[in-house]
């Protein structure tokens, strides 16, 4: 079994698609294990997004990060950061595939609804960011 993270930006809380973003993964067969809604800083976006610092599109990303609440959850399955990724489509919508996450509900690259882990050093260090190991049941 592997896990993953799983974030509904806050243009996914606003527009109050937690539930559709719920529904595809149970369809799925991701089990979330972990959830909680939280209301990040600047100071945890910009920890959370560190590896972007550089890029020219940190600014922005860490802005609408915080720009209102969003739902953190660890999604456990086989082959779970794959799936979830094949799942959320491409991270430019008009890119993503028919049925995918960001296909359906995105409105633009940033505002794309979903964020998941792309690697398994990357869902280790996302998941200990946000969860205790209390936390997550199993």
């Amino acid at each position: 079994m592997e896990r993953t993270l799983s974030i509904i930006k806050p243009d996914g809380v606003q527009r109050g698609l937690i539930g559709e973003v719920i529904q595809h993964l149970e369809k799925n067969g991701l089990k979330i294990i972990a959830a909680k809604m939280i209301h990040m800083t600047g100071r945890e976006a910009e920890g959370f997004y560190d590896v972007h610092r550089e890029k020219p599109f940190f600014s922005s990303l860490t802005a609408f990060m915080t720009s209102g609440p969003c739902v953190v959850m660890v999604l456990e399955g086989e082959n779970a950061i794959s799936r979830y990724r094949d799942l959320m489509g491409a991270t430019n919508y008009k890119e993503a595939a028919e049925g995918t996450i960001r296909r359906e509900f995105a409105t633009d690259i940033e505002k794309n609804v979903v964020h998941g882990s792309d690697a398994l050093e990357t869902a280790v260090f996302e998941i200990g960011y946000f969860f205790s190991q209390l936390e997550i049941v199993l």
